[in-house]
């Protein structure tokens, strides 16, 4: 595999990762926009603006978007994080300009009223869903508390009023700011005509507003240390969130702290599964970590029912002590690490998976990471390293939200 990367002035960043032996292609585009650079007024706006995106532009409605779609036999999504905004699609070779002519084309949606407060609709009714589904809005809310005034507490969705009091102008206002060409970057993986893509992005790019967006604002949180509980009487079990600080996603000892998160609380072989889950105490007990530019956090997810919720916290609790101040053993580190790198191995196969891999590592640090250099990383680390990075993270008191639900009656 080869990485050929390519930039102009007038012209969006493209970044492959060439596979001449690949049977497949998968193409994206990486837009340096989420939640966190939204303010309290238009909260919501970017995963509002990714479903607009698929209503319709100057040159293809929203029936032609998704019969182009089904024409190219694309698999093909969007998504919103706090800190970017992507959509791409997976399609044979052969289909490669259409599917960067339709891909590249929506990036400059028409943006009408009347999809607009259509889809408003649609947007108050997910937000409605995610907080009437388990565990009923607890980690939002656990982010909100935890990063307090700090633009990571802003919620993806947004919130019922932001959305509702959000105006068509103001997403364009947004959209025209953050869409630009030196805001976005297109990604490719597998069997790439890296020429034809350039020619082609060259092409359907060159009339693409010249705005410059401003630099993001970083600043490190001062994180909350709060506990609330949200009490759901149509609910037979109980969820506990739980908040510590982490990492930032370009902190070197991101390979420990997620070594030490597989072999605490994964879901096989850990030491939470086997105190909580393979006994049957416990639906769901789970440790991992969300990494930013600027900082991260290690979120804890406990579900079980209500009468075994205080049995069930302490094990959480005394599992976190014991991490603490005696480490854990080289089987379980030895288990951790064979666990991701043989994930990373299995997930490097596919080639929608590299690129999600290079655009996430572009996003974050310019540059990409092969494989074997971060298998290497996952190798280095010793007991040492997961003891210093648990006293980093977990030594602290977390900031918890509870779901509180009834006990089952007998």
């Amino acid at each position: 595999m080869e990485l050929l990367t390519y930039k102009t002035d007038k012209c969006p960043e493209i970044v492959v990762l060439n596979d001449p032996e690949a049977f497949t292609l998968s193409v994206g585009w990486f837009v340096r926009t989420g939640a966190r650079d939204e303010s309290n007024e238009v909260a919501g706006v970017s995963h509002f603006l990714e479903h607009m995106v698929f209503k319709g532009t100057p040159r293809r409605s929203a029936e032609d978007v998704n019969r182009e779609l089904d024409h190219l036999g694309a698999q093909s999504n969007a998504y919103t994080s706090e800190d970017s905004t992507v959509f791409y699609a997976s399609v044979l070779p052969e289909c490669q300009t259409q599917a960067v002519d339709l891909l590249t084309d929506l990036m400059q949606p028409l943006l009408n009223e009347e999809d607009f407060e259509t889809e408003r609709q649609v947007i108050l009714e997910e937000i409605a869903m995610y907080d009437d589904q388990p565990p009923y809005g607890a980690f939002e809310r656990a982010m909100e508390l935890f990063f307090g005034s700090h633009p990571l507490a802003t919620r993806v969705l947004g919130s019922t009023e932001s959305v509702s009091d959000l105006s068509v102008q103001q997403m364009r206002e947004y959209h025209s700011l953050r869409y630009s060409v030196d805001n976005m970057f297109l990604c490719a993986s597998g069997k790439v005509d890296f020429a034809r893509l350039i020619e082609d992005v060259e092409r359907l790019t060159v009339d693409w507003p010249s705005l410059v967006t401003p630099p993001r604002k970083l600043s490190v949180p001062g994180f909350g240390q709060v506990e609330e509980e949200i009490e759901r009487e149509s609910t037979y079990q109980h969820y506990a969130i739980q908040l510590w600080p982490g990492l930032s996603v370009n902190d070197a000892r991101r390979y420990a702290l997620r070594l030490l998160c597989s072999a605490l609380a994964d879901d096989s072989g850990s030491r939470l599964f086997w105190e909580l889950i393979d006994t049957g105490k416990a639906e769901t007990a789970s440790l991992w970590p969300q990494m930013f530019e600027e900082c991260g956090c290690l979120i804890g997810y406990l579900c079980c029912a209500p009468e075994d919720a205080a049995e069930n916290q302490a094990v959480w609790e005394r599992v976190i002590e014991t991490a603490l101040k005696e480490g854990v053993t080289q089987k379980e580190l030895d288990l951790a690490r064979n666990k991701i790198t043989a994930s990373l191995i299995l997930s490097d196969e596919r080639p929608s998976n590299r690129m999600f891999a290079l655009g996430q590592s572009w996003l974050n640090r310019r540059a990409y990471e092969p494989l074997d250099v971060v298998l290497s990383r996952y190798m280095a680390v010793t007991l040492d390293d997961l003891r210093e990075v648990a006293d980093q993270t977990l030594s602290g008191s977390p900031t918890s939200v509870r779901v509180i639900g009834q006990v089952e009656p007998s």
